[in-house]
């Protein structure tokens, strides 16, 4: 499966600390009010993760829409400190929003990037117009500290051990449901072959202190903008159980996604797309 959308660069050096950020974009936007749709990807993904979405923006003049390689993913910047926060990752996100020239947006973030997509609602609320999280990682701030770290070591042995090529092997099958066209399967190797050993560890410990919930609720307190969580049935990684239940407890509007896995912006592409409103100018 091709890799679409030219990777676009765009420097953030300021007060004498430079860092580079990837992203991709499609559709202008032209002919619509609403903001544009930033796309934020999990932890063993990319920008790339989002192709279906990028595709149907292009074929519209009412999308815009961004989707970013994360600090420290493909050839973005890593994040300054061995050991970043949720919040550290939405700075970035907004840095690079600001150098855009984008006031006001949505946001789409999925598995490690709806952490990422909350964090960011809670530093700026009143910028975020619509929030959606799709199969929301919801981090391990509250397991006891030998829980997160057992998980934590257990994620950077493996891909010290078996390197991103062999770890994006294995770990295909757990993020996409049997069914799952080849292409998907071929563009997820391609993805987690690309990951780096600095941003996937920088990513894990990220999410061992994540907590998308308190997150969420504080976003909640402050702003009115709709939110919503949705979640493949086949989901092996974040089960649709748990994401029914976040969306449960903070009272907001969950869908399912039918019988996809993990990585259902490939498999559920045309659900998802509808949820984002992203759609073709002859839908």
């Amino acid at each position: 499966m091709p890799v679409r959308h030219e990777l676009l660069n765009l420097d953030l050096t300021a007060n004498d600390k430079h860092a580079v950020l990837r992203y991709r974009e499609a559709g202008s936007g032209a002919g619509n009010t609403e903001p544009p749709l930033v796309l934020l990807h999990g932890i063993g993904s990319g920008s790339a993760s989002w192709v279906y979405q990028l595709d149907v923006a292009d074929a519209s003049h009412s999308a815009h829409v961004l989707a970013w390689d994360a600090p420290g993913y493909a050839d973005s910047s890593a994040l300054p400190m061995a050991m970043p926060l949720a919040q550290d990752y939405a700075q970035r996100m907004w840095d690079w929003l600001d150098a855009l020239g984008h006031m006001q947006v949505r946001i789409a973030g999925h598995s490690l990037g709806a952490i990422v997509a909350a964090s960011a609602a809670r530093l700026q609320p009143m910028r975020v117009s619509a929030l959606t999280l799709l199969a929301p990682a919801q981090g391990y701030a509250k397991a006891p500290d030998h829980v997160r770290m057992q998980k934590t070591n257990e994620r950077i042995a493996t891909m010290m051990e078996l390197g991103p090529v062999k770890m994006a092997e294995q770990r295909t099958k757990t993020l996409l449901a049997p069914s799952a066209h080849p292409d998907h399967y071929a563009l997820t190797q391609y993805m987690g072959s690309r990951l780096h050993l600095a941003g996937y560890s920088q990513a894990t410990q990220m999410l061992a202190h994540a907590d998308i919930s308190a997150d969420l609720k504080t976003f909640r307190a402050r702003s009115v903008a709709p939110v919503t969580v949705a979640c493949g049935e086949l989901d092996a990684v974040t089960p649709a159980k748990s994401c029914r239940a976040l969306a449960q407890s903070l009272h907001v509007h969950y869908v399912s996604l039918g019988d996809v896995g993990h990585l259902c912006t490939l498999e559920a592409s045309t659900a998802v797309n509808a949820l984002l409103g992203i759609h073709p100018d002859d839908a």
